[in-house]
Order: structure tokens, then C-alpha cells, then sequence
């Protein structure tokens, strides 16, 4: 059994960022290879290019469990809809918000931001902990191991 929070932590802490490290990391289990996955949720990272807006561990989830359970008929929508906004809930419970500057105390949309941010610390001491929260939230909802 593969322990797949501590498989996104891992693919973070290779310097992959958190929407790739979630996303990929769940995404060959629902017929996605990972260099596939790496690439689709490359831009969610930092809040969405890094502009602090909904945190990439969120997005990445989101795009898991839209492989996984997405709809592929507008009639069946209403499920993931259901889904998603159960993740947003548990994440957004335990963290207060979903928004990256929040999360992380920075805005990272400018260099100086960025740098705070590194200065900081907060990719080493919050973003893994976020990673981690997201890929347990989705690991529960999907029942995967």
C-alpha cells in the first residue's frame, strides 16, 4: 500500500510544485501517467501562477478528483460539483481559508513577495503540511490507497 500524502510531500519536496505533487501523485491510479499529470497541473502552482489565489494543493485535488469522478456528460456535473465543494469544506475547515496568500502569509504575485515568502520559509514549513492535508482530504473521499 502506498502511502500517496506522503508521495505528494515527496514529489514537493523534489521542487515539483503543490498542485503537481498532489495531482500526480494520484493521477496513474485513474489512467493518467505522471508525466501527463506533471504537465496539466503545472500552472496551478502559488495560487494559480503564482498570483495567491486558490492554493495549488486545492487545485490539484480538484483535478484529482475530477479525473477520477469528473463528469463527461453536462447532466452529471451536479456529483462532482458535490464532491469538490465537500473537499473545499474539510480543507477550508482545518485551514480557515483556500486562498494561497492566506494560507501562507505572503503575496507571492510580486518578486518581493516571492522572496518574503522564501525568506520566510513557508514552502519548507507550511506548503508540505497543505500538500499533505489535500492528498489525505482526497484519499478519503476517493476510498484509494
Amino acid at each position: 500500500m502506498t502511502d500517496l500524502p506522503e508521495a505528494a510531500v515527496n514529489c514537493f519536496s523534489r521542487s515539483f510544485n503543490c498542485s503537481q505533487a498532489v495531482f500526480s501523485t494520484f493521477a496513474p491510479q485513474f489512467g493518467m501517467d505522471e508525466k501527463t499529470a506533471l504537465k496539466l497541473a503545472s500552472p496551478f502552482g502559488g495560487g494559480i501562477a503564482r498570483r495567491g489565489e486558490i492554493c495549488g494543493a486545492v487545485s490539484g485535488a480538484l483535478l484529482t478528483l475530477g479525473l477520477a469522478r469528473g463528469a463527461d456528460t453536462p447532466a452529471g456535473k451536479e456529483e462532482i460539483y458535490r464532491l469538490s465543494q465537500e473537499f473545499m469544506r474539510r480543507f477550508e475547515e482545518k485551514h480557515g481559508t483556500l486562498l494561497c496568500r492566506e494560507l501562507i502569509g505572503c503575496d507571492i504575485r510580486t518578486p518581493a513577495g516571492y522572496q518574503a515568502a522564501a525568506e520566510k520559509r513557508v514552502f519548507v514549513t507550511i506548503c508540505p503540511a497543505l500538500v499533505r492535508e489535500a492528498a489525505e482530504i482526497t484519499q478519503a473521499l476517493l476510498d484509494v490507497d
